[in-house]
């Protein structure tokens, strides 16, 4: 009788264990490294710009009007 009571309240004892609903397992996402460049590539605008900004400089400041004539004059 004793086994009977004890396998009795194992049995309902190890059944909570399973309470729940079932779950898709979580899965970590893969992590990616990307390859990086040569830092070559990265001057190629900040150069491009002091050769805009100078020649927007040695261009600028002139007096490039152009007379206008009178017909008859």
């Amino acid at each position: 009788m004793k086994k009977i009571a004890a396998l009795t309240i194992a049995a309902l004892t190890s059944t909570q264990a399973f309470a729940g609903n079932l779950v898709e397992p979580m899965m970590e996402p893969e992590v990616v490294e990307a390859a990086t460049g040569s830092s070559g590539g990265a001057m190629i605008v900040p150069i491009l710009m002091i050769v805009l900004m100078a020649a927007v400089i040695a261009g600028g400041g002139g007096n490039n009007t152009v007379p206008v004539t009178q017909p008859g004059a």
